[in-house]
């Protein structure tokens, strides 16, 4: 089971993102679908026990901005092509105030604790070699767009199961 705590985007940098998922799915590549949702995961953990919702819902959060950066490749095994955010303070702060919500329970991988995060939005995953170039030139072109933070969800990857936890009524 996995569990994460996710920032969603206002409406036109999720629709750039939906874009370059959709321009990535045409080359055949592993790009979420149309039922995913474009978000920034802030924390993870293999469950996030239900009574901490409140607590999550309780941090004061109010919509920001956020620069929607270059791309970056994660691991080598099964790699994964992300766009990156670029870390401004309250970006971090808040990850770091909803990770110590959470910060307690079971299976947090390392790469999600405080100073080891990488904010970042997944375009593809399972990358093999040969489709670098293509998967590249597809969505490049988007560099360094801004995008505004509108909420705060919960996500239960097993159940497939999203709900608001702050922000935005159209969670």
């Amino acid at each position: 089971m996995v569990q994460s705590v996710e920032l969603v985007l206002d409406a036109a940098a999720e629709a750039r993102t939906r874009r370059q998922w959709a321009l990535l799915r045409e080359l055949g590549l592993h790009a979420p679908g149309p039922d995913h949702r474009p978000h920034i995961t802030v924390a993870v953990a293999a469950e996030i026990w239900p009574r901490l919702d409140k607590a999550l819902g309780r941090q004061d959060f109010q919509p920001f901005e956020v620069r929607l950066g270059g791309l970056l490749v994660f691991g080598s095994h099964a790699p994964i092509l992300v766009r990156a955010v670029v870390p401004a303070a309250p970006l971090i702060a808040l990850q770091h105030r909803l990770f110590q919500v959470i910060e307690d329970c079971p299976g947090i991988p390392a790469n999600v604790r405080p100073d080891r995060w990488t904010p970042h939005l997944t375009l593809a995953r399972r990358l093999r070699p040969g489709q670098f170039d293509a998967a590249l030139d597809a969505v490049a072109w988007d560099k360094d767009s801004p995008a505004t933070v509108v909420g705060i969800r919960r996500w239960d990857g097993e159940r497939h199961v999203e709900w608001p936890i702050a922000g935005a009524e159209r969670l």
